[in-house]
Order: C-alpha cells, then structure tokens, then sequence
C-alpha cells in the first residue's frame, strides 16, 4: 500500500489537483453564471420577417449577441429556434433596461453617411472592433455625447471620393431610414425649438430625405387641423399608392388617423420628440437640421475643407447633444445610453432581415431557486448511489474515496468549466447527471482489468493500457454522438446537454479517470 506522498508524486493525481486548485479560484474571482432557470431573468423572443438557413441564422445570432453584450448585459444567451425564431435570454434587470435592449435588437442596423444625396460611408465598411464611446461631456449647459469608429481603406477611398468638393456641406448620417415609406407632419411641429421658418425647414428636410444615388425620397406632407389639408393628405396618398409605410404625428387630426387606420396602411404614430427635427447653431445666427430621431439622423457634421479636397481619412465621428427636455439630473445618463446603443448597434452590423420583437416573459427567481435545488440533490443521489453501487461490488472500503473524488472532480470540473465561460441552465445539469453514469462505466472498466485480471499475471501498467482503450473509445463515440446537439440551431434547448456531456467526457479521459487508474493501481498494485 502506497504512502500518501507517493500518490500526490503521481503526474496524474498531481495534475488533478492543480486544476482544482486553479478552478477554484478562477470561481471565486469571476463567480459562476447559472442560466435563467435557476437564478430568474427575462426571455424575449423575436420572430423573424422570413425564414433563414443555416448561415444567415448564424449571422443574425452572432450580431444579436455582440449588440446585446455591447451594450452591457453580462450572460446574454441569444439563440435560434428553427429558421424563423430567436430567443434573447437576458439576466433580471430594470424596466429601462429591458426597453433600452428590446431597442437596441429591434433595430435593423443600416448605417449610412449621406453628402448631396450619395452615400459616402455605410456600416460594411466599419472596422467593429474600432467602435469607442466618448464620454459624455458638458459645454455650455449641454451635454454633448459621441461615437467613434474608424473605416476600411476601401471605405475610406470612397468617402474621399463622394465628398470631393463638399466643402462645408453636412454629412448626415442615418442609422436605419426608412425606405419606402412617406411621413405624415402636423405644421405646428416646425414651429418647435427653432427660430428657423417653417418653408426654410421643409426645405432643409425634404433635402435630409432625398437620396439622389438611388432614386429614395421619403415625401413629406404637412397638415394643419382643418378640412381642406386633410383631404390634401389623403388625395396624396391615394395617388401615390406605394407608399404603404406611414410614419405620422400621434397629434394628426382623427380624420386623416381614421382614414390610415382604414386603408390597409402600417401606420407608425410617432411622439412630437421624435418627429421634431433639432437644430444646432453652427455660426452667427446660422442653424443646421443636426439630428431628426424619426428618420434616424443621427448627426450632420459639416464637412471641413481640409477633408474635401481628396485627401483620405479613415476615422470618424458620430455625435450629438442631450434634448433641453431631459431633466438636468439625468442628462449624463441620457448621453451615456444614446451613445451605448449606438455603438452597440454599429458593433452587430445591420442584420440581414428584420426582426418583430414579442412580449419579454419574465422568470420568477424563486421558481429558479427550486429547479437548483432540486437538480443538487439529483445530482447528490446519482453521486451516492453509483459508489454505493461500485462499493458492494467489489466490497472494497477503499474504493469508496476513489470513486467519489473521481464522480465529483468530474462534476465540479464541467460546473466550474461551462460556469465561468457560458450559463448552466437546466439542460446543463442534465447532461452533469448523465456524465456520472458514463463515469461509472469507465470506472468499472479500469477497476474490473486492475482487481480482476492481475491475478492472471499480467502488470497493472499493461492492465490499465487495456482498460483505457475502451475508455477511450466510448468516449469519442459520446462526443461524436454529441456534436450534432451542440451545432443545432433547432434544439437550441438541449444544447447545454451536449457540452456537460462532452465536457465530461473529455476532461474524464485526460484528468479525473487516469487520477482514479493511478490511485487504485498504487494501492493495490
């Protein structure tokens, strides 16, 4: 029988050991994440405008997820369900935060720098990796945020191209425009927040919304509160049947609300904050239409000489200033949130399809509570009754220690492995508890060639060559059995199942099983 300093000498038991050691401390540092299941969170599935193949799912699923974690959130899961259905799995979080996200992935992601109606910058060109936040900061009794990226050369050839000449001119730059759609204004809006004429702002609008490059112009209408603008309105529209996408003031007279209502139109009913164009003073008595949310703009920065004359640049800038609405208190936390779904949004890309977003379903932390209960004892009856089981077996008092090490280094291993790069959700515990009995396999395996088949005369090292072969080849048939579940984007359910199953399999037959084969071949070796 072997002394315990020549079981710790052991490579294999040695290498057990540290891994446990620098687990245990790679969770108490970072924490180990549990799923929604176990400690609540809020679901919010998205239904897709058509369906997507394998690809573009995974394209959609990438880009849903890097907004999300861009904005902030910690243990997103975003996962496809079949090719026309996304789940966004968010951890607790208030009311505002959960609007703020169903913002950010309602967004479709199209960004486009716009100069005298050509694009000279679209988010294709975006190096993602580049996209800074500002840091809010206060002039003047404003509050200023921006957004910084820079552009492939590619990008930026073109950008020098487009703007050649522009000099002074704004560069508006839109984050989803809208596309074949017209807007329905009451007059009384131009008259908000600007000392500008109203016939100088529909002209400085109508310049905003046309897209020369590509024959795109959104028509504008306004309406005044009487009888005769209204059936101008609905005049337009009838002879312009085309335009079935309606983005409308909330405060439109009945009438023409009625008419929308009736006529097969998707009607969008925008607040006044939305629909106001905002104006920034750029020089003696000079204002420039700088930032216009119903339509998307997000800032017009003049062009200066110094970028119009050919010469090539490949950083830019997205900014704006905090709404004198907002409550001086929370002015900071409004620049910081404009600028964080920004940048998150531009961090994603554009999506390649549009997204319908459902109702979020929030899940009780106390129902999570119970299901981690309830899986911890699960897994505790598996652990007992499988070296109970192996114990009266080969009736060896030994063996008990062994084999709980070996069943629960297996278990505390994939917790601590999946814990600290994903979530373990329900799924996960599942495939912890059929880990244990695949452990139990392999177990009886090494121990039947070390206790049994050495009285024929053969060397435990030879013995336990033969009874690794199989644990091996069982274990590469579990993970190839496997892998289908872990890449499925249709049983995006069970997924968790597949990586504790492989996880275990595979930390079972480089770490814990030869520990347990080196243990039992020392001792009764």
């Amino acid at each position: 029988m072997a002394k315990l300093t020549e079981y710790i000498k052991d490579r294999r038991i040695a290498s057990l050991i540290a891994i446990a050691v620098i687990l245990i401390l790679l969770d108490v540092h970072f924490g180990i994440h549990f799923g929604i299941e176990f400690v609540g969170g809020t679901q919010i599935p998205l239904t897709l405008d058509r369906p997507l193949n394998a690809t573009a799912m995974s394209t959609l699923v990438s880009a849903l997820d890097q907004r999300v974690s861009t904005f902030g959130l910690k243990q997103v899961t975003v996962e496809g369900i079949g090719n026309s259905n996304v789940y966004v799995v968010i951890p607790t979080v208030s009311a505002s935060e959960i609007n703020s996200t169903i913002s950010v992935i309602d967004s479709q992601g199209i960004f486009e720098g716009v100069v005298n109606g050509k694009v000279a910058l679209n988010g294709s060109s975006i190096l993602h990796s580049s996209i800074g936040i500002v840091p809010p900061t206060t002039v003047n009794n404003s509050v200023q945020w921006a957004v910084t990226f820079y552009v492939t050369q590619a990008g930026a050839n073109k950008f020098a191209k487009v703007v050649f000449g522009a000099a002074n001119k704004p560069l508006y730059m839109f984050l989803d425009r809208p596309v074949g759609a017209a807007i329905l204004m009451n007059s009384s809006i131009l008259n908000i927040n600007t000392t500008i004429t109203p016939s100088t702002q529909l002209a400085d609008i109508k310049q905003v919304l046309t897209m020369a490059a590509r024959n795109d112009t959104i028509p504008i209408v306004t309406v005044s509160n009487n009888n005769a603008s209204v059936s101008a309105a609905e005049s337009f529209l009838e002879k312009n049947p085309q335009y079935k996408n309606i983005f409308a003031s909330y405060n439109l007279p009945k009438a023409l609300i009625a008419f929308l209502k009736a006529g097969n139109y998707t009607v969008h009913l925008e607040s006044t904050s939305n629909m106001t164009p905002l104006y920034e003073t750029t020089g003696l008595d000079t204002q420039t239409l700088e930032e216009w949310p119903m339509v998307g703009l997000l800032s017009a920065p003049i062009l200066n000489p110094s970028i119009t004359n050919g010469n090539v640049s490949d950083s830019y800038e997205i900014s704006g200033v905090v709404p004198t609405t907002v409550p001086r208190a929370q002015m900071v936390n409004y620049a910081d949130n404009q600028s964080k779904t920004i940048a998150s949004i531009l961090s994603g890309g554009a999506l390649p399809v549009g997204v319908i977003v459902g109702t979020p379903t929030l899940v009780s932390p106390t129902l999570g509570k119970g299901s981690l209960e309830v899986s911890l004892i699960a897994l505790i009856m598996a652990v007992v009754f499988v070296s109970l089981f192996i114990t009266i077996r080969y009736r060896k008092k030994f063996l008990v220690i062994p084999i709980l090490m070996t069943t629960l280094m297996e278990l505390f291993i994939i917790v601590s492995i999946i814990g600290l790069i994903g979530t373990i959700d329900l799924a996960a515990v599942a495939g912890m508890i059929a880990v244990v009995g695949t452990g139990v396999d392999a177990q009886i395996i090494i121990t039947d060639e070390v206790l049994i088949k050495r009285t024929a005369g053969s060397s435990t090292k030879l013995l336990l060559g033969n009874a690794f072969y199989i644990v091996w080849a069982d274990a590469a048939l579990l993970v190839v059995a496997m892998l289908p579940l872990l890449f499925s984007t249709s049983l995006v359910s069970i997924i968790g199942f597949s990586e504790s199953t492989i996880i275990g399999a595979l930390m079972g037959i480089f770490i814990t099983r030869p520990a347990y084969g080196a243990l039992i071949s020392k001792h009764f070796g």
